[in-house]
């Protein structure tokens, strides 16, 4: 009796030990993935084959040159021209990320290639940084107390006659109206931010049909309306960049893109004409999206990195990059819009945005239209990008049905 006792201790002690040197997940080195069949994983290949298929037979209809593209759907809004760099894009590609390994993948996941507003997620990160490091006290604090004067950059030594005694400094949180703005405002798009930066005047971008309210609108207060608005995103890239005193693409780099593994292929661009003046040093104010040009270039293994670190709220194996508190946040219904959490989170509140998902999935998505899809309780992440809009959920539906049957 004692032999068998001592046999099963050493056995439960053994079990247990390996149990707790096993990963609880994977997370890919870089420079490497590993690759599972779905049904080493227990998953339904043939539905993961249907899934891929209807995501490559529901490519985007739009023009695979993104300046045309952003012709097509934006030229007819004021001042709607590109200020910044445009691609031409691939076709269909994607990958589906099982329990942290590749199950399935199509396309040229290798390519990179323009996400929109996938960028504004990326721009989140940062500020979520920020706030983890104190230099953003509270998300509720007001802008404007944290922005030194903004100098913009201009190549020309001389003002001209008619610039005497215009301001030389950029403010954009000086008015009646923004000094009202806080972070957490601006992250979740109800800021109603107003004035023109960069040559885009914020009511120019998605403008009412009303055109006698364009320069007139009515001001709403900050929080109350939500409404998507790309200068109103380039000011938090502004804001920020003036809080990190560095170029924005630096920071992703060292503290997210690097620890998770990311290739260096990846590129933040901003405009043209965003370039300023901190600390003796030029630096260009990046852009939240391709709306004018320019935002994210990156590849979708790079995306899904991303994806899988939102996954595991901010923790990459054994360190925690970025504050669960900070996911938690990001993924808080915004009162003016449920369905929105930080930039640019979409939540599926109600099922409203994926009628076939769980209603704790979320999505990072931009135009395109580019999607990192996030289901932690199916530990699944799904990186898609040209495909309708209209048939993301259809793909979504397909995806699911080839999980594990419970």
């Amino acid at each position: 009796m004692r032999l068998f006792f001592l046999s099963f201790s050493l056995l439960f002690l053994t079990t247990a030990y390996s149990q707790k040197r096993m990963p609880i997940s994977y997370f890919p080195p870089e420079g490497n993935w590993e690759k599972k069949t779905p049904a080493e994983l227990g998953l339904d290949s043939t539905k993961i084959i249907e899934a891929v298929k209807y995501a490559i037979s529901n490519e985007s209809k739009t023009a695979k040159n993104q300046e045309i593209a952003q012709v097509f759907s934006f030229g007819k809004e004021p001042f709607s021209d590109g200020i910044g760099p445009y691609s031409t894009r691939g076709s269909a590609a994607g990958i589906i990320i099982y329990k942290g390994y590749i199950v399935s993948s199509w396309g040229d996941i290798e390519r990179v290639d323009q996400t929109h507003s996938v960028t504004k997620s990326f721009l989140s990160t940062v500020v979520g940084l920020a706030s983890d490091r104190g230099m953003i006290m509270n998300i509720t604090d007001k802008v404007y107390q944290y922005l030194p004067p903004i100098e913009v950059y201009e190549n020309e030594v001389y003002r001209k006659p008619e610039d005497l005694g215009k301001p030389q400094f950029l403010e954009p949180f000086n008015t009646e109206h923004n000094v009202k703005i806080s972070w957490d405002h601006l992250l979740r798009q109800t800021s109603d931010f107003e004035g023109t930066l960069w040559g885009k005047p914020d009511w120019a971008d998605r403008p009412t049909d009303n055109q006698k309210e364009w320069l007139n609108r009515k001001r709403n207060e900050p929080g109350a309306v939500w409404k998507y608005n790309d200068t109103r995103v380039n000011a938090l890239a502004l804001a920020a960049t003036t809080v990190w005193h560095r170029p924005l693409p630096e920071v992703l780099r060292e503290y997210i893109m690097q620890p998770i593994g990311a290739s260096n292929t990846w590129h933040w661009t901003g405009y043209r004409n965003s370039w300023i003046v901190l600390d003796g040093k030029i630096i260009q104010s990046v852009s939240g999206g391709g709306h004018f040009g320019g935002g994210l270039f990156i590849n979708a293994l790079d995306m899904a990195r991303f994806g899988l670190l939102s996954l595991h709220k901010g923790k990459w194996n054994d360190k925690q990059l970025i504050s669960e508190k900070w996911i938690d946040q990001s993924t808080t219904p915004t009162t003016a819009n449920t369905g929105y959490g930080f930039m640019n989170y979409f939540l599926n509140t109600d099922k409203k945005l994926l009628p076939s998902a769980d209603e704790d999935v979320f999505v990072h998505m931009g135009n395109g239209t580019n999607m990192i899809y996030v289901d932690r309780k199916n530990q699944l992440v799904a990186v898609v990008r040209w495909i309708e809009n209209a048939s993301i959920d259809g793909f979504v539906s397909r995806m699911l049905q080839a999980l594990p049957q419970k």
